[in-house]
């Protein structure tokens, strides 16, 4: 992880637990004598990050609807440490602005980066249910309500319009965008994450058994063309905004499709860097661009 990422060194659970009492069932002992949880059941992962967003973000409460996305926090905020490093030099002194397109239910970006950062942050979604979740989590902590707006795309097929008003200026945008091509693929992929758990296919016997341990939307997870389609049209439509942003970026979670996203923005003549990130074994990687 980045070498400023607070959540370098193994969990604490005994402190964890004074800040989110609630976690405290979900914490066992493995054979190696370390205090875990099961990574693999979405209410642990769940109560951990209320246990993380308290204790480090000082965050009063926190929650997800029943289905919906629960982030792994410390590679959210690998994400933006990276993003600081990025526009540190260019942008000191200056009051920071990002916008998180695709803010989710969960808020986390633009609720970690502000509480790690002086910054202010807009979060945008196309879901209905996710907005209003995403506006009930900055309501929880008074002190995020002047931090953090949340805004509606009213429209599918705009990424950027509808959702950057006139003059309006962002120091950066981010993404973490549905990055599989179907439901299928999504499914796939959350069994070969059971696999590198440990865990055993048949311990998940129905599908919706299967849906509530992986959580996760449809706008979520998968969009038609996956990630590559979705980043490329994200290019395209950046053009209209690059006098209103001064570095675009955008999760690339499949090496593969970097090539196609070179191509798209080489043919638009923008500056491009490719920022390379790692947490454990899991290798990923953002693209930033902008327009001279």
């Amino acid at each position: 992880m980045h070498p400023k990422n607070i959540h370098n060194e193994a969990y604490n659970f005994s402190e964890l637990i004074k800040s989110h009492s609630e976690l405290k069932p979900f914490v066992f002992e493995n054979d190696h004598g370390t205090q875990t949880i099961d990574f693999a059941k979405n209410e642990s992962v769940f109560h951990l990050n209320k246990a993380l967003l308290k204790h480090f973000y000082k965050i009063a409460d926190w929650n997800i609807p029943s289905g919906y996305l629960c982030p792994p926090i410390p590679s959210r905020l690998d994400y933006l440490l990276y993003i600081n490093d990025l526009i540190e030099e260019e942008c000191k002194g200056k009051s920071i602005k990002g916008l998180d397109i695709g803010v989710g239910a969960n808020c986390i970006y633009p609720i970690v980066g502000t509480q790690i950062f002086p910054w202010r942050m807009v979060g945008s979604d196309i879901n209905d249910n996710a907005i209003q979740s995403a506006k009930a989590n900055v309501e929880f902590t008074p002190v995020l309500k002047n931090k953090i707006e949340i805004r509606k795309q009213e429209t599918n097929a705009n990424i950027f319009e509808g959702i950057i008003k006139e003059n309006e200026f962002f120091h950066f945008t981010i993404c973490n965008p549905p990055f599989h091509t179907s439901e299928e693929e999504a499914s796939k992929g959350s069994l070969r994450k059971l696999r590198n758990l440990d865990r055993n296919d048949s311990d998940y016997k129905t599908k919706k058994e299967f849906q509530l341990n992986f959580g996760g939307q449809a706008n979520e997870l998968w969009c038609n063309g996956g990630e590559a389609l979705f980043i490329k049209r994200m290019i395209k439509q950046s053009v209209q905004f690059k006098s209103n942003v001064g570095w675009f970026t955008c999760i690339v979670s499949k090496k593969d499709n970097l090539a196609k996203i070179y191509k798209q923005l080489d043919k638009l003549k923008a500056e491009r860097k490719t920022i390379n990130m790692s947490q454990g074994n899991k290798k990923s990687r953002f693209i930033a661009w902008r327009f001279i």
